[in-house]
Formats: C-alpha cells, sequence, structure tokens
C-alpha cells in the first residue's frame, strides 16, 4: 500500500478521530477508522493501527475494543473530563453574570473540544438565569491577568476606575487619574468579581470591581498593607459587606423569627452564633458594614427581623424606612 504524504502524523490524525468521532455510546469500525485516516492522506494497515492505539493508551487515552454482532468497535473510555463535569463548567458559565456574550461563547466552544462531537452537541445549552446581565467589559480577561501577575511578583498596580453614564458607556473617576493599589486577592461576590487590595492614602483594604477597571499595568513598586489584608478576614470581609458596598463597620444585635434561621446561615454562614430569643425568635450579634444595602437586606426581611443594637444603627434604620415612606407622599 502506498503511503500517504501526511504519514508522519498518523498518530496525531488517530487520536483526532477517536476522540471527535467516538465515546461511551458511539464506537467505531477499524474500516471506518481506515477510511477516516485517508481524508488526512494517511495510509494505514489493521495491525499498525493495533499498535497505535497501544501508544495512545500509553499516553493516558484508553481505547476499549467492544463486539456487536459481527462487528469489532472502538471508542474512547475515559477522558480528561466526564460529560457531566462539562455540562456543569458549562452552566457556570452561562449563567455567570461576570463573563461576557462574547467570552461564553469562546470558553464553551473550547470546552466542546474536551468532548465527543456527540457530546458536544449536549453542551449547546441555554442556562437562563431571572435577572441576569452579562459583563460588557472585555478588558476583564486583561485586568485579572494583570492583577494575578502583581500579586504573583509582589507589586503595586495601577488602574483607571470606572463608572457608567448616562449614555451607557465606562467613564474613568477622578478625571482619568489612575489609582494605585497594592491587590492581595480576587474575591467572587453576588456574580461580581473584585480585587481586594491595600489603599496606601487611605492605610486600609478595599474592594474593586474588576470589570471597572481599565488600562490596568503592573508597577515595578513592592506592595504594601500584608498586615492589614492579613487582619482583615476574607470570609468575613464578604459576609459583613451586602452586595460589596462599603459602610462603617458596626457590631450588631439583631432579632430573628426562628423561621427566618436559613436566610441567616445563607447569608453569615454556620459559625454564627444563634441565642434563643423566645419560642419564636433568636438573636444574634454580627459585624456589619452599615450601608443602605445593609438597611434594604434588613427591610426586605419585613416583620420577621429588627435590629436591637446598636440604638444609633436603629434609628438609621427609622431614619431610612421615614425618607422612603415620604418619598411616596
Amino acid at each position: 500500500m502506498p503511503k500517504g504524504t501526511n504519514q508522519k502524523l498518523k498518530l496525531i490524525y488517530l487520536i483526532k478521530i477517536m476522540l471527535e468521532r467516538t465515546d461511551d455510546n458511539h464506537g467505531i469500525t477499524m474500516p471506518e477508522i481506515l477510511k477516516a485516516l485517508e481524508v488526512y492522506d494517511v495510509s494505514a494497515e489493521r495491525k499498525s493501527i493495533y499498535d497505535d492505539f497501544e501508544a495512545i493508551r500509553e499516553l493516558g487515552i484508553d481505547i476499549i475494543k467492544e463486539t456487536q454482532g459481527k462487528n469489532h468497535l472502538y471508542h474512547v473510555a475515559s477522558r480528561q473530563f466526564e460529560i457531566a463535569e462539562l455540562k456543569l463548567l458549562v452552566d457556570a458559565i452561562q449563567s455567570s453574570k461576570f463573563i461576557t456574550e462574547k467570552k461564553s461563547h469562546e470558553l464553551i466552544k473550547k470546552l466542546e473540544s474536551f468532548a465527543s462531537n456527540y457530546e458536544a452537541k449536549q453542551l449547546q445549552r441555554q442556562v437562563y438565569v431571572s435577572g441576569r446581565i452579562k459583563a460588557m467589559n472585555e478588558s476583564i480577561y486583561y485586568n485579572v491577568d494583570e492583577i494575578h501577575a502583581a500579586i504573583a511578583s509582589n507589586k503595586k498596580l495601577k488602574f483607571q476606575y470606572c463608572q457608567w453614564n448616562m449614555k451607557k458607556e465606562l467613564e474613568p473617576k477622578k478625571d482619568g487619574q489612575f489609582y494605585i493599589v497594592s491587590p492581595w486577592a480576587l474575591c467572587w461576590d453576588d456574580e461580581n468579581y473584585y480585587m481586594i487590595g491595600h489603599d496606601a492614602e487611605e492605610d486600609r483594604i478595599k474592594h474593586y470591581r474588576v470589570d471597572k477597571m481599565l488600562k490596568s499595568a503592573c508597577m515595578d513598586i513592592p506592595r504594601e498593607g500584608r498586615d492589614k489584608f492579613n487582619e482583615a478576614d476574607m470570609v468575613g470581609y464578604t459576609q459583613r459587606r451586602f452586595g460589596m458596598f462599603d459602610g462603617e463597620e458596626e457590631t450588631v444585635k439583631l432579632l430573628f423569627e426562628n423561621r427566618l434561621i436559613g436566610v441567616v446561615l445563607d447569608r453569615f454562614g454556620k459559625d454564627i452564633i444563634i441565642a434563643p430569643a423566645d419560642e419564636s425568635h433568636f438573636t444574634i450579634r454580627v459585624k456589619v458594614a452599615v450601608s443602605n444595602q445593609f438597611f434594604g437586606w434588613i427591610f426586605g426581611l419585613g416583620e420577621g427581623v429588627k435590629i436591637l443594637e446598636p440604638e444609633t444603627v436603629a434609628k438609621k434604620m427609622q431614619e431610612q424606612v421615614r425618607r422612603v415612606f415620604d418619598q411616596y407622599q
């Protein structure tokens, strides 16, 4: 049999054929394998394919032979990702507010390469999340890369921080002046990605939404604020902030109806100390950033929750309720 022009690539094309055309539910016969190789201008004999299968197995790709009637079918038995795992990753990408529509399609297309052609069709899933708005800033991936680079090299990061205007455009704050921050971590909260860093001017830990950062660049200046970051307790940091909005941190005592225990555990975690108040209520003490978002969370729970202490925070809640009431008079 004359050799094809791509004989040197025979093993690569054989792997490509097996990965794309076979899985646990779909096999391919030896004649079909030989015909598929001919498309790539590769000629082969049965015996050489058996030897190639052994080489492929040594590479970690398990090729299984099964008999169906008079036919012998060959297929890839195990892959780097199970189809259920790929579906989970696709769902996470589709439902993520942080990932733009364009990048979602690109990532899912790449995930399809880990599945057979048959399984890849199952990854064309539509996951609908109520009220989801995908991020619109494509530079977000560059920002993440720069943040990781700054953290790894122990350097400060400079960037412009933006806000949306009425033209639906991102415009830099402070007239385009660059922020200079020591980045220490990346944090995911409420479907948004945040950089946690130390602001040297204010000497405190602050957070910045990654999708609102522009022109980020690693600087040749050592980071500062390690002690402040270590003191911050990142798990508690995100729990204390509602929607990651800043505010003066205070320890508050809250009274809840027993039916809201799940809400409290979802918000503050299982380590929170629960103190029974009576047969129908319990109290907790938590440190929170007192902000409009915190009051909005309290308001949303209606009569099931009440701020007991400190009195100053309770009065601020009264003022918020009165302000909203007056607005609708």
